[in-house]
């Protein structure tokens, strides 16, 4: 019960006067409100469309088979089990021959997340995947859910511990048994992967032939509605180690082909080729060319199908189709017909097939052609698979209908409750009267119209919800802002608080809130409704009472030149729109890189510090080239890397030069013994990628000592910078030695110049922040050579802010930013490649590679939020001062940034194919890029803390 308490501190924090108001109270009050805000994406956007209390929908009819196995290889893209090779001949031939003479074939639509246990819910379960399990590491599911597996009389499933263990524990009963290699098995850099597969191939082997000697087995085999599920990962593993062009994956495929061959053989002459077996093929996801999946690129999301058995079309021969793409000439497959299906779609398939009751939270639609059965027995299951999804649309509408006013509420007008009897009564008829096509068409009707509905009432309250967490976030940013000029400004003038309306004022914000609380009392709301529906109050209260802050504002702004404050806020509003593009576009960020470039000329610095100038000028291009790279992971390049690490030793090594050459006054013992340790930090690095790469090349593993060096590497840095000087210049070159070591573990290509030239340009900012003081007349220009942040700082020589200030901020905003989008985005975390985190470890485990992948991200991020401390030590600005300032700046940005995206809902489909194949960091804004917004949110408000302690140990 955090959020009620953070919602009554907000109130408390937010009603107290905004000149009594602290630094650090006016911190706490931030953390709280954004607290909220992030609570909020969630509870808003990514809720469980997950709903119980259905009755189990089954076809009354026989099924045609009795047992279905379930070959999922894992990873497998369509075009390379598809596409001939260049020698004409088929990856996996035996697969080739079933889609050309026995069975059917197409290609199953993923969805994002395209990760392994999405897209195993989505071929098992029918649905599309809770997003919340994103918390759990994808392994588990916080909300119960049915499953074919579920269904079935008994499963039994061979594969990898990170998706079968969640099937089974979900299961009701003991009936879905599951047999799993080790973790360590996982592993990304030792052994072939294919070794997995061909573990669970003879794992289903040796469990056959023990039934043979296993009466009770042998009769549980021959039951109906019998599952076998083959989970296949090392397809994954080697595209993920070697790349899906190289001839580790290609062979593995041959590999699977040849096992599932094997299988098959193997389980019809064990059930005397009864012809009562259904066997499937299929993927969980895709893989991008440079080994990745998560996005919605066409090679994660197109998985292929192949259907084949009991119950199951033979192949049709067709003289033309209809695809917008040339797949099917690609692949020489033209005149074969092709079967498209949602990945969710295969869950009643394969309900069907074998006669269990339909998955309780399927949304998946009946691929009628897949079936070679009766018309009879066709309509049948797509009338049980309507009448499945209306369950769900009735117990959704139910639930949303009790937890709202009736004069309120408003229901899904195409399928009111007389609309559901009218369908179905019809289709029902239509079966009587053996007018099967009918009611097909009827049955699919009412399902599009079900499915539509569900969306409807699971997003119901979204725009509700929505606009109150607009208002609080617009209030929020209006507040910073009046906070900012009343108090570190001379804009306006002091007003006297009048006691009888501020106490009229607060009883009204008080009534108003408690009309909303029993609004949402009396209609069984959420207790986190009530936060997010409060917040607004407080936070426009302290609003209102600014207003006379408000109106000296307006009046001081008429009283200036109009044409030079138009102007003013236009260059804001550029500004902002060339980040808000970097979002979209990030070569935006190369366009805004070069415009800083020709800052020194545009302001006259040029003629005042020549060389900081032209130095300047020269790391603002070259940082410019980072945003024109592919995405980080796309084209490894360890050479490079390598380089990298020689050229910060090349570095270090003329600045110790440097450091020998001052007075002993400015260096001691300690400090070079620091500074070596780091120098040969960055060395053993170096070292440690080369010899990394190389073992793992030869498929000799992580060496032991590699990775013992690396994480010492990853402690140590977090360390040593703690004990260097203590002097500006060489506090900053120590932090960037310590995380530049670690940086190294975790590159790949050319990624690991990008803190290099980074830190160079931030070292040059801080020295042309520096000269621009002198237009200000402020003379103290401190020697940053030997300017030391532990001395004490006069708070007489503090002064307040003015219009430059602004540009720092939007400097320090946008070199974040930089810092961010750079190299790639957040898909690279999403979507990432394992070789970043190979220094450290190949066994897969998600949290721990994906911790160190965010470290990754973050680094840039320390190197930039050290240099703007810097500078505002340096030019004489209370922390208090700067870090409002900088905080309104960032307030703008993203609020800006909100109203030009979106948070789309996961369980959406794909739009257009265009949209497909655009590059994943050119897409339109994602909730991974909301994740990058709080994520920068709650950046600045942990700087805030840190200089808050500084400014109160410093300041005399």
């Amino acid at each position: 019960m955090i959020l009620p308490f953070l919602e009554m501190e907000c109130w408390t924090l937010l009603c107290q006067p905004a000149v009594a108001m602290g630094i650090s109270v006016f911190i706490l009050a931030g953390l709280l409100v954004h607290c909220v805000f992030l609570v909020s994406i969630f509870d808003i956007y990514f809720s469980s469309p997950l709903v119980h209390g259905m009755t189990p929908q089954q076809t009354p009819l026989p099924p045609p088979a009795k047992r279905l196995v379930l070959f999922v290889a894992d990873g497998l893209r369509a075009d390379s089990l598809y596409k001939l090779n260049s020698n004409s001949t088929p990856p996996a031939p035996y697969l080739r021959s079933i889609l050309e003479n026995n069975g059917s074939w197409g290609i199953s639509h993923t969805r994002v997340p395209t990760e392994s246990r999405p897209g195993h819910v989505a071929l098992i379960a029918g649905f599309y995947e809770d997003v919340s399990a994103v918390a759990k590491g994808w392994k588990e599911n916080p909300v119960e859910f049915d499953s074919v597996f579920n269904e079935s009389k008994y499963t039994w499933s061979w594969g990898s511990p990170d998706i079968l263990p969640m099937f089974a524990k979900g299961a009701t009963g003991d009936h879905v048994y599951t047999f799993c290699y080790t973790a360590e098995s996982e592993d990304f850099g030792a052994q072939d992967a294919a070794e997995l597969d061909m573990w669970v191939f003879d794992h289903v082997k040796s469990f056959f032939n023990s039934s043979r000697s296993n009466q009770t087995l042998f009769s549980a085999l021959n039951e109906e509605k019998v599952v076998l599920f083959l989970h296949l990962l090392g397809i994954d593993t080697n595209g993920h180690a070697h790349r899906p062009n190289s001839r580790e994956y290609k062979e593995n495929i041959k590999k699977v082909d040849e096992g599932i061959k094997e299988i098959a053989l193997m389980i019809d002459n064990f059930y005397g080729n009864d012809g009562k077996t259904a066997f499937i093929l299929t993927s969980d996801h895709g893989m991008t060319d440079w080994g990745t999946h998560g996005a919605g690129h066409p090679s994660e999301t197109l998985t292929p199908l192949i259907v084949w058995g009991a119950g199951v079309n033979y192949p049709q021969r067709v003289s033309s189709q209809k695809f917008e793409d040339n797949l099917l000439k690609e692949w020489k497959l033209e005149n074969l017909k092709r079967l498209d299906v949602n990945q969710a779609d295969v869950a009643p398939l394969m309900a069907s097939l074998i006669g269990v009751p339909f998955p309780l939270n399927s949304v998946g639609t009946l691929p009628l052609e897949y079936l070679n059965n009766s018309a009879h027995f066709k309509a049948e299951s797509m009338f049980t698979n309507a009448v499945q999804i209306v369950e769900q649309f009735k117990v959704k509408m139910s639930q949303k209908r009790e937890t709202t006013l009736s004069f309120l509420f408003t229901p899904f007008k195409p399928l009111s409750d007389s609309e559901q009897i009218n369908y179905l009564k019809k289709a029902r008829l239509y079966i009587q009267q053996q007018k099967y096509d009918e009611a097909i068409s009827l049955c699919k009707t009412l399902i599009n119209l079900a499915l539509e509905g569900l969306s409807y009432y699971h997003t119901y309250d979204r725009l509700f919800l929505g606009l109150s967490i607009a208002t609080s976030f617009v209030g929020w940013t209006t507040y910073v802002i009046l906070v900012i000029i009343k108090t570190h400004t001379n804009l306006t003038k002091a007003v006297q608080t009048n006691n009888k309306e501020s106490t009229v004022l607060f009883y009204g914000f008080a009534f108003v809130g408690m009309i909303i609380a029993f609004f949402l009392l009396i209609q069984t709301c959420p207790w986190t409704y009530y936060i997010y529906c409060l917040l607004p109050v407080p936070v426009w209260y302290a609003v209102v009472k600014e207003l006379p802050v408000i109106q000296d504002l307006a009046a001081n702004l008429l009283s200036h030149n109009m044409v030079q404050s138009v102007g003013f806020i236009f260059i804001c509003i550029l500004g902002i729109e060339i980040l808000v593009f970097s979002f979209f576009y990030r070569s935006t960020l190369t366009l805004g890189l070069l415009v800083f470039a020709g800052w020194p000329v545009i302001t006259q610095l040029w003629a005042q510090a020549k060389t900081n100038a032209s130095i300047w000028t020269l790391l603002c291009v070259l940082l410019a080239i980072f945003p024109l790279m592919p995405v980080v992971g796309r084209e490894p390049n360890i050479p490079l890397v390598i380089a990298t690490g020689l050229l910060t030793l090349l570095i270090s090594c003329f600045s110790l030069a440097s450091l020998c050459k001052t007075k002993n006054k400015y260096r001691n013992k300690e400090d070079l013994k620091v500074y070596f340790y780091q120098m040969l930090s960055i060395a053993l690095s170096t070292y440690v990628v080369s010899s990394t790469h190389d073992s793992l090349k030869n498929k000799q593993g992580l060496p032991l000592l590699n990775q013992i060096i690396s994480w010492m590497t990853l402690v140590s840095s977090s360390v040593l910078p703690l004990l260097s000087s203590t002097f500006l210049i060489q506090r900053l070159f120590s932090i960037l030695l310590s995380l530049m070591s670690t940086y190294l573990l975790l590159s790949t290509g050319y990624e690991a110049l990008f803190p290099l030239v980074l830190s160079g340009l931030m070292f040059v900012w801080i020295n042309m922040e520096q000269e621009a003081l002198q237009r200000y007349g402020l003379s103290l220009k401190p020697k940053l050579a030997v300017f030391n942040f532990t001395y004490t700082t006069d708070i007489t020589q503090f002064r307040q802010l003015h219009l430059d200030d602004v540009r720092r901020s939007f400097f320090f905003v946008f070199f974040i930013v930089t810092a961010f989008f750079g190299t790639g985005n957040i898909a690279s975390v999403n979507s990432f490649d394992p070789a970043s985190v190979y220094c450290f470890l190949t066994v897969f485990s998600p949290f721990m590679m994906g911790s160190l992948l965010l470290l990754k991200v973050v680094i840039p991020f320390v190197l930039v939020s050290c240099a703007f401390e810097a500078i505002q030590v340096t030019t004489q600005l209370s922390s208090k001062r700067y870090s409002k300032c900088y905080i309104s700046a960032s307030v703008r940005v993203s609020n800006l940034f909100c109203k030009n995206s979106e948070l789309p809902n996961l369980n959406l489909s794909l739009k257009t194919k265009a949209n497909q194949t655009r590059n994943p960091a050119q897409t339109k804004p994602s909730r991974s890029h909301c994740y990058f917004y709080l994520l920068l949110r709650f950046w600045f408000l942990f700087n805030d803390f840190y200089k808050l302690r500084n400014s109160f140990c410093t300041v005399k």
